[in-house]
């Protein structure tokens, strides 16, 4: 008989791994490279600096832009004084109303000169910032791509290195459209919502690994098929402490989706297939072997999961396949259930 035992249905797919930050460090200041900061290939803190590209130049920008604003304010207070004197005489007719209109006109431009100061001090200070190139997060720099000496920034910004972060990482891959269907049904029959569904665990193997040894979960679904491939786009993320994973790795992926408490297995080599399907071989009441329509699930070891066509009592024969002919009656011999069980003779 049919071995009958809990089991865990798996999404199973292949997909690659990527890292979650990626980013090109660029000049977006023109200069020369005045040095590099790190070792090729080494792992740095956000906000250490990696590169910096001759600063002098700006910051000398940012010191007259400071000292235009110094004068800016000078001349605020300057001509708001002289707006509170005009105001007085006006009140007391001792000037005219023109006197005061230009003494008001002093008093906005020099406001609006200030402000304008102002901004040009914050863009010196942007730019300035701009000559010390920063991590932006915890991660690899790559190899540089520029030299020390080197002009960058010219016309447009220049490509310095890459920081890429390796701890977690993603790993995407494609589910097709039927078993996104099944998955739809089962999380309907279940209750399960959208959002526990990416709460799922994710488990992944490399192509030299035995299992799947990395854990992860589920981290994006998307919400629409590929009408060109049929597929449906999902993402995990998984820790990668210690540096196993890099970006671009080629894995296989798992998802356990279902607990099936009491599924029925036969041996992988007793299906048999035809036109119509697969199918197996069971023996009757009257020991008449019978040739009997099945859907097969997937393998769990050398045991093929049958989801329908087979009852727990029903008699496989898993030995003398070749002699067993349907119609024809034979003596079967009972086989231990883990190896499941008639032999046709």
């Amino acid at each position: 008989m049919p071995t009958q035992r809990a089991i865990t249905r798996y999404l199973e797919a292949t997909g690659t791994t990527a890292p979650i930050k990626n980013v090109d460090l660029v000049a977006r200041v023109q200069g020369f490279l005045q040095s590099i900061n790190y070792k090729d290939g080494a792992e740095v803190k956000a906000g250490t600096t990696l590169f910096t590209i001759e600063p002098e130049t700006y910051k000398l920008k940012l010191e007259q832009a400071q000292a235009a604003e110094a004068g800016a304010q000078a001349s605020v207070k300057q001509t708001e004084a002289d707006f509170k004197r005009q105001s007085d005489l006006v009140q007391r007719q001792v000037v005219s109303q023109a006197t005061m209109d230009n003494s008001t006109s002093a008093r906005d431009n020099a406001q609006a000169n200030l402000q304008q100061a102002q901004v040009n001090t914050k863009i010196a200070q942007v730019n300035y910032g701009y000559t010390n190139v920063t991590a932006p997060f915890d991660g690899i720099v790559t190899s540089h791509l520029v030299s020390v000496g080197e002009l960058v920034g010219v016309s447009s910004p220049t490509q310095l290195a890459t920081i890429v972060s390796l701890d977690p990482l993603y790993v995407n891959f494609n589910v097709n459209e039927r078993d996104v269907l099944w998955i739809r049904d089962e999380a309907r029959r279940r209750g399960v919502t959208v959002n526990e569904i990416r709460q799922l665990p994710v488990e992944i193997g490399l192509q030299t690994e035995e299992g799947y040894p990395h854990k992860g979960k589920l981290d994006y679904v998307s919400p629409m098929v590929n009408q060109s491939t049929g597929t449906l786009a999902v993402r995990g993320v998984l820790p990668n402490a210690d540096r196993v994973l890099l970006p671009g790795y080629f894995v296989r992926v798992r998802v356990p989706f279902e607990e099936q408490k009491a599924a029925l297995l036969v041996p992988d080599a007793a299906l048999g297939s035809d036109q119509a399907g697969r199918y197996v071989l069971v023996v009757n009441s009257d020991n008449i072997v019978e040739q009997r329509k099945v859907m097969s699930g997937p393998l769990e070891g050398n045991l093929r999961v049958i989801e329908s066509g087979l009852k727990p009592d029903d008699r496989v024969v898993t030995a003398g396949l070749l002699r067993a002919i349907p119609g024809q009656k034979v003596d079967p011999q009972q086989q231990n259930s883990q190896t499941p069980p008639a032999s046709a003779k």
